[in-house]
């Protein structure tokens, strides 16, 4: 028999991606139809929504996996070539830029949330462990974050000679760790557990306290500070 393949042409026009974002919205969309709005095509065997239904099943329908995708895995797909594969990585980046925008105009940490919003859409999407510090002043406000160290897959090295050295440099008054876990557990290790109380004693010696430690692991975090383990 010869298949007949059904184009986004044919829909409904309240139907197809574009219109319904026209009509009602970008609420009312789907992940699928926003990421086939951005592919604009399919293939000769699916639509763009169906080949984005595809792409999206193949990271469990979780767009933070999708955006660990680089590009050659994009175009592992059929109908998903250089232009399309670089318009999603683009559109994701830009989500993440502004989620952390976003929880970074809040400057000022109340809680260990906060500092999971500031450090989520820099550390979880990718794959190997980064080691970061954010800087505080008195009134737990923020003065910056930086990146200490970038290591592999299964972990990272904190130069404690680095991280009070940046303190120092920007008059900082408080201290708080931040690393992730590419495997999603968020449980620490008894290196991070070491490397927490050994920066913990040096704040003390120095009079930068280490305020919280923070591990994260896609979706989730683990505080030092909530566990009373700090």
């Amino acid at each position: 028999m010869e298949r007949v393949t059904t184009t986004i042409k044919t829909w409904a026009e309240d139907d197809r991606p574009r219109e319904k974002l026209i009509l009602k919205g970008r609420n009312a969309l789907s992940d699928a139809e926003l990421i086939a709005i951005l592919i604009s095509s399919g293939n000769i065997e699916e639509s763009a929504v169906d080949l984005s239904k595809r792409i999206l099943s193949n990271t469990n329908n979780n767009l933070a996996e999708l955006s660990r995708l680089n590009m050659k895995d994009l175009m592992k797909f059929k109908g998903i070539g250089e232009a399309k594969a670089l318009s999603i990585i683009a559109a994701l980046e830009l989500g993440r830029r502004r989620r952390e925008q976003e929880a970074i105009n809040k400057k000022q940490i109340t809680a260990s949330v906060d500092v999971f919003n500031i450090f989520h859409p820099i550390l979880s999407d990718i794959a190997h462990e980064e080691f970061w510090i954010l800087l505080l002043n008195k009134a737990n406000h923020v003065i910056g974050k930086f990146n200490i160290s970038v290591g592999g897959l299964t972990g990272t090295v904190a130069d404690p000679i680095k991280i009070f050295k940046q303190a120092f440099e920007y008059n900082a008054t408080g201290l708080i760790l931040c690393h992730n876990h590419p495997s999603g557990n968020i449980k620490a290790s008894d290196a991070d557990l070491k490397l927490t109380q050994k920066l913990k004693e040096g704040g003390k010696l120095l009079d930068i306290p280490i305020l919280d430690h923070i591990i994260i692991g896609q979706e989730k975090y683990f505080s030092f500070a909530d566990e009373g383990i700090l």
